[in-house]
């Protein structure tokens, strides 16, 4: 697969319009947002797709794959940046600290970064600003592009920071960690999640890989499992025409009654309600 670099600490590309990804499956060395100022299509990441619209911003972390199947001409605005551009931010140590943690764990976020839609009326502005500034390239134009960058980092990390446990930040250890990421890694393969495997892979007994993950997250590993599980399965509900009884086979729920019934105990209403409510929103 090509793996793509950033030989500066940061850059800003707006495409022309575009009717077909001229890239294929690909990953990055460094961070990108990714804008949609105009058109629709899915943008497939890790495997997973997710529905775009104008106004979705999506967050890739080093070593992410992806491309885009474009459905309607689509114009994106990429900002591109390297873990030397957050050292450089002029925050104090543990600010930068947290910053590195939270978009290490973006993962945690799948799908539109922007959570809420105050956060999304915040960024469009932002997000015209750049592409004004950029197309200006006038006098502190750099210095502008990036106290603008800085302000998306920082809403981002807001909005992936939401998505994570209570009890997991910049000092969790590193094994929690590992769990964390291994269960969002294998989130599609049901016997990778049982406690043996993953206590296998992290070289934890059986009998205590759960306590040590609830020690370090306040959650158990099930609830961390489910959790995980019902954010795709919002986002596929949101953003894509899947119907009930894929999204239960994808994701390993036993039959789409089983979602129903894991999905309403957590979110008091059963998928379709979220389906018709979430489209209502978007309306």
């Amino acid at each position: 697969m090509v793996k793509d670099n950033l030989y500066q600490p940061f850059e800003i590309v707006l495409r022309e319009p575009l009717d077909t990804c001229p890239r294929n499956e690909h990953s990055h060395s460094f961070f990108e947002f990714i804008y949609i100022v105009s058109g629709t299509g899915k943008q497939c990441i890790n495997k997973s797709k997710f529905a775009y619209k104008p106004g979705h911003l999506f967050l890739l972390t080093p070593d992410d794959s992806h491309y885009f199947e474009i459905q309607t001409a689509t114009q994106f605005l990429f900002v591109r940046f390297n873990m030397a551009y957050i050292k450089d931010y002029k925050l104090p140590g543990d600010a930068i600290k947290h910053l590195e943690f939270i978009l290490k764990n973006a993962a945690q976020a799948p799908g539109c970064v922007l959570k809420t839609h105050e956060d999304s009326a915040v960024v469009k502005p932002i997000m015209q600003a750049i592409i004004s500034e950029r197309q200006k390239n006038g006098l502190y134009s750099k210095e502008l592009l990036q106290q603008y960058i800085n302000t998306i980092i920082v809403i981002v990390a807001r909005n992936v920071a939401m998505s994570m446990p209570d009890e997991v930040d910049e000092n969790t250890e590193e094994k929690a960690l590992d769990i964390l990421q291994y269960v969002q890694a294998n989130i599609y393969f049901p016997e990778k999640l049982r406690a043996e495997s993953i206590a296998d892979k992290m070289g934890i007994s059986e009998t205590y890989v759960g306590r040590y993950f609830k020690k370090h997250t306040n959650e158990t590993l099930q609830q961390y499992i489910i959790n995980y599980k019902l954010k795709l399965v919002e986002n596929r509900l949101l953003h894509s025409n899947m119907r009930m009884v894929e999204i239960a086979n994808e994701l390993g729920f036993n039959d789409e009654s089983h979602l129903n019934r894991i999905f309403k105990k957590y979110r008091s209403m059963n998928p379709s309600e979220f389906r018709k409510a979430g489209n209502a929103v978007e309306k």
